[in-house]
């Protein structure tokens, strides 16, 4: 069973709770530094990207990395993704090899390596900004503007898997959401020679629901993203139910849930990735939505990415 994030993770102000949990996050602190000194670096004779974050998922890594991919296929590259191995992720897997070739391994650093044997001439890591065995060539970090660092504190007293001190180690930085000058300023604080992009998810072919009454359910990192881009999209949302991240839906949910969208006339609808979590049996009572990633200024950041290819 996956929880939720804690509520008090994206207050402004540090709860008791977040005190209570600060030896836990004192110990992770250590345990980390412990493994960053003794972890053996790894050099590729291809170029590594990496789309990592700080702030603990729903950050958008996933339907950036693919729109990374789309970018070097443009650029007539060969990308492949590389994931580290966790069956509970499936679903971004699922995802990402609609696309391209994923690689996967409990060691990141080994599925690099099968990549190169299979003629990879560049690799996307989803995730890895914290896996210290891998050198990276461009390392970029994921931002969501509304919730930028939460409380501002690491795991288990906030939700941020390092400090921000973390960005001198980043190339650049894509935040999904409106122009923030006090994020920016934050951002170059920690390192000034870092680029600034933002970007935006578009949900496509919405118009297939206008005018239709909807029950929107998700399990993903911040579900509160696909709500809002429903509002944003006139969709008339009967009701929102939320799921924890990467949530494994029982028989006995999903009936309840085709049951109240009969019962109500209502049309169940949910994210591409909840999508394919969903047992295919149950599949086609159920509608889903793509996200894309619009990125703005892409032609700079395209420029970005050719500096390193």
């Amino acid at each position: 069973m996956k929880l939720f994030k804690p509520k008090f993770w994206d207050k402004n102000k540090i709860s008791f709770i977040s005190i209570l949990v600060i030896p836990v996050t004192l110990l992770i602190i250590i345990v980390n530094l412990f493994k960053r000194k003794f972890t053996k670096v790894h050099t590729f004779s291809i170029p590594i990207i990496c789309v990592g974050n700080i702030y603990l998922g729903g950050t958008g890594k996933t339907p950036l990395s693919i729109e990374i991919f789309s970018i070097l296929k443009e650029l007539n590259m060969n990308p492949v993704f590389i994931r580290k191995k966790y069956d509970s992720f499936q679903d971004e897997v699922d995802l990402q090899e609609k696309v391209g070739i994923v690689y996967q391994h409990k060691k990141r650093f080994e599925a690099i390596k099968s990549a190169i044997k299979n003629q990879a001439n560049i690799a996307i890591l989803d995730d890895g900004f914290q896996d210290f065995s891998i050198k990276k060539k461009f390392s970029i970090v994921c931002f969501k503007e509304e919730m930028w660092i939460g409380n501002g504190l690491l795991i288990p007293s906030g939700p941020l898997r390092e400090s921000l001190s973390g960005l001198k180690r980043a190339d650049c930085v894509i935040i999904n959401g409106k122009k923030n000058i006090n994020i920016e300023n934050q951002i170059l604080n920690q390192n000034d020679r870092i680029k600034i992009f933002y970007s935006t998810h578009i949900l496509q072919f919405v118009e297939r629901f206008k005018n239709k009454k909807v029950i929107a359910f998700a399990g993903i990192g911040n579900p509160e993203n696909f709500f809002d881009g429903l509002e944003i999209n006139n969709i008339n949302v009967f009701e929102k139910i939320k799921f924890p991240d990467h949530y494994s839906y029982s028989n006995k949910e999903l009936d309840s849930l085709i049951n109240k969208a009969k019962k109500n006339n209502l049309l169940l609808l949910t994210t591409e990735k909840d999508y394919f979590r969903i047992k295919k049996n149950y599949r086609k009572y159920i509608s889903y939505l793509k996200i894309s990633v619009k990125i703005e200024s892409r032609d700079s950041f395209i420029k970005e990415i050719k500096k390193i290819i």
